[in-house]
């Protein structure tokens, strides 16, 4: 008996999606545990070129405290719980991958936290307002989809360290399942943390030192900001709007729902900034579980309505495709643009280096017109 495919579904999709599923299962054969959180001592290198990086990392996360191994697990907790990390990151790599510490770590070639504490709320708005750049920007990173909170936690050190960004990123951490079979729980989670991720950008704005909120969402991370933000705009606390400037990398979000969140929010002072790439498989297999719905994420830039989309609702779509991938599904090349902030001129000076730069464009895997998550939204905009 033939089996039928759903219209416009390629035969192909049922292999492509088992294959995706492999390939993430064998990335969860080696996951971080808790026991990475625990800070250790590194002594110092005897080559002066071996030197670590040293970064700082601020955490807001409403997972719940996991009591026994020290680090937080995938139920919904009720309020949020704060930390602060100091990170050695081993110099010279040429990559995104992170090797996680063993029993003796390796500072050349290891990551590793080196000092860790939990912050009551006011003690970590003023560390997160001591890292405040110069020009008044400040960058919260959103995770995705099937992340545990270490692994979340050292992705944020790793962009931190590549970016050479100055004071400490913070990293909102949502209760994901951290499990390839929790997308469906992920993305309940995703939406039951909006209030909280609010939460946390609201006690950032209140400071008059904070000119411009880096949100930058990665996947479902990308839906959980919009979902934040269409929040605000509905409680018409437009103040607050006018200082975000809102980046979402591979968006894991249906198309239709994207243009509904956008009618909600209305044009925002920042133009919105979306990271795309045409081969991303792990957004196929999640459109292919929503039904075949369409993801932002995978928008094709050389499709002119989507230029003319870009336009009509003040939107940066900016192909990514070309940038190296390290987890074989090209869902992560995020990861990999900090390393080419100090290219980001080429994009800045250019004739539409404005804040109402907007339409789709393309970063080369030169790195020309090439920003850091956490630059790009600040940066790019830079003249408003």
């Amino acid at each position: 008996m033939t089996k039928e495919y759903p219209q416009g579904l390629p035969k192909a999709v049922p292999t492509i999606i088992v294959a995706i599923s492999l390939a993430m299962l064998a990335g969860c054969a080696t996951r971080p545990s808790p026991e990475v959180l625990t800070p250790v001592h590194l002594s110092e290198p005897l080559h002066s070129e071996a030197v670590p990086d040293r970064v700082s990392v601020l955490v807001a996360t409403n997972r719940t405290p996991d009591r026994v191994r020290g680090g937080f697990g995938s139920a919904w907790a009720e309020k949020l719980t704060y930390e602060q990390y100091a990170f050695s990151v081993p110099p010279g790599r040429k990559d995104t991958v992170i090797t996680y510490p063993k029993a003796r770590p390796d500072p050349e070639r290891q990551f590793a936290v080196t000092e860790r504490k939990q912050l009551p709320r006011d003690a970590f708005v003023q560390q997160a307002l001591a890292s405040v750049q110069p020009d008044g920007t400040v960058g919260i990173f959103v995770h995705g989809y099937n992340y545990s909170y270490q692994e979340a936690l050292y992705r944020t050190a790793q962009i931190a360290a590549d970016a050479k960004i100055p004071g400490a990123p913070i990293l909102f951490s949502w209760p994901s399942a951290a499990s390839v079979a929790g997308y469906v729980a992920d993305r309940d989670a995703a939406l039951a943390s909006r209030s909280e991720l609010d939460s946390l950008v609201t006690s950032l704005s209140a400071s008059t030192k904070v000119k411009r909120i880096i949100l930058f969402g990665h996947s479902m991370g990308g839906f959980l900001v919009m979902e934040a933000v269409r929040e605000l705009k509905l409680q018409h606390r437009d103040a607050i709007v006018g200082k975000l400037a809102v980046v979402l990398a591979a968006p894991d979000i249906d198309v239709d729902v994207f243009r509904s969140q956008l009618k909600d929010i209305g044009p925002m002072p920042i133009p919105i900034s979306l990271l795309v790439s045409k081969d991303d498989r792990a957004l196929v297999a999640s459109s292919f579980i929503a039904g075949e719905r369409p993801r932002v994420g995978r928008l094709d830039i050389d499709d002119p309505v989507i230029e003319e989309t870009a336009l009509k609702a003040r939107l940066r779509v900016i192909d990514i495709t070309s940038i190296q991938t390290s987890d074989g599904l090209g869902h992560d090349r995020y990861a990999s643009l900090a390393k080419f902030g100090a290219q980001l001129a080429s994009f800045e000076n250019g004739r539409r280096a404005t804040a109402g730069d907007v339409g789709a464009f393309v970063f080369d895997a030169a790195g020309a017109a090439i920003a850091s998550p956490f630059r790009l939204g600040g940066r790019a905009v830079s003249s408003q």
